[in-house]
């Protein structure tokens, strides 16, 4: 009984399946966790000077508490090493579904709203994107390295160096929590002086640099994804639920953040977009495929947990721009009820 499960069942070299050897997958790990490190990082720095240059004109001069940021240690090691793994062994199939998903569903969300959305918008799809941001620099690594003849020479560099970019942001993001304000004020500290000088670019230089990066995977995601049909009924059959499946995602997401604009709302977007994309590779995927969608839930899991301050972060900044549009639109009526009053005084002339 047991054998003839067991031969039904796939074999573990089946199922991790790597699409390279397992030493370049686990550089293309690392360097897919060195992006999604110096985004948290940065966007911590933007926060807490933006906290601080708001604190500037109170009375209370302590630093802000509302970023901690996941402490160094044994607890931090083990989380890194984690997503590492998790992002080694997801394939680039699956995290070329999980790119397309996320693109479209920001371009949707730019065609929908515009120009006209709140940074705080911008924010929210920064921080729920670090997983997305993790597969999108594996399958464009992938992609760009696929046949190269020094491809692990390529790779090793890659992983140095994002590994060192990765570092050095953990070092000014420290630096800034303990030293900013105080440097801030003296200007004697020539990071701090940088910071208090460009800290307004920060935050589009983040954005662009996502954009570029996204727009880079979806290439590569489009590209890895025909490379394994052998014709074009296959790539039909294949692609017509994924693009109605993709439709479905955005439309409820789209329902779900309006109606809940909040960091809440979050970790049940991530459950729909996942759920969803399991139920496609159920349907038209393989074992393979279905495996990695269920570590995908974990890596989610691994990104944004050890990022609740900067949920909380995003949430208190959509907070205040709703109690900022809601005085503008009070003061706003208030003037125009005023106004018609005035207009029914008659006037000196119009009596005589």
């Amino acid at each position: 009984m047991f054998g003839s499960v067991l031969f039904w069942l796939p074999s573990i070299s089946d199922i991790m399946n790597f699409e390279v050897n397992l030493f370049e997958s686990l550089l293309q790990g690392v360097v897919s966790t060195s992006g999604i490190l110096v985004l948290c990082n940065l966007l911590r720095v933007h926060f807490f000077i933006k906290a601080v240059r708001k604190d500037d004109g109170s009375s209370q001069k302590e630093p802000p508490r509302l970023l901690a940021g996941p402490r160094p240690g044994l607890g931090r090691t083990l989380h890194l090493c984690c997503l590492i793994s998790i992002l080694t062994v997801v394939g680039p199939r699956v995290a070329s579904l999980v790119v397309l998903e996320f693109s479209l569903r920001a371009v949707a969300a730019w065609v929908t709203v515009g120009s006209k959305s709140p940074p705080s918008a911008a924010l929210q799809f920064m921080v729920s994107c670090q997983f997305s941001l993790g597969c999108a620099l594996s399958c464009s690594l992938h992609f760009l390295q696929e046949g190269a003849p020094q491809r692990l020479l390529s790779l090793l560099l890659a992983a140095g160096l994002s590994w060192i970019l990765a570092r050095q942001s953990s070092h000014l993001w420290h630096h800034v929590m303990a030293l900013y304000p105080l440097h801030s004020s003296q200007r004697y500290c020539g990071v701090c002086l940088s910071l208090v000088a460009s800290s307004r670019a920060l935050l589009p230089l983040l954005t662009h640099s996502l954009m570029v990066t996204f727009c880079v995977a979806a290439v590569a995601a489009i590209s890895i994804i025909n490379h394994h049909f052998l014709s074009a009924a296959e790539a039909l059959r294949f692609w017509m639920p994924l693009t109605i499946c993709y439709m479905l995602l955005v439309v409820h997401t789209q329902e779900e953040q309006h109606r809940r604009p909040g960091g809440e709302v979050v970790h049940q977007t991530v459950m729909v977009r996942l759920g969803g994309l399991l139920l496609l590779m159920l349907m038209v995927g393989w074992w393979t495929d279905v495996l990695h969608m269920f570590i995908c839930f974990l890596g989610e899991a691994c990104c944004l947990i050890p990022s609740r301050d900067l949920q909380d972060a995003v949430s208190q900044e959509m907070a205040e721009e709703a109690s900022s549009c809601l005085q503008l639109n009070q003061s706003t009526n208030s003037h125009s009820q005023m106004q018609p009053e005035s207009d029914l005084v008659p006037s000196k002339d119009k009596d005589f």
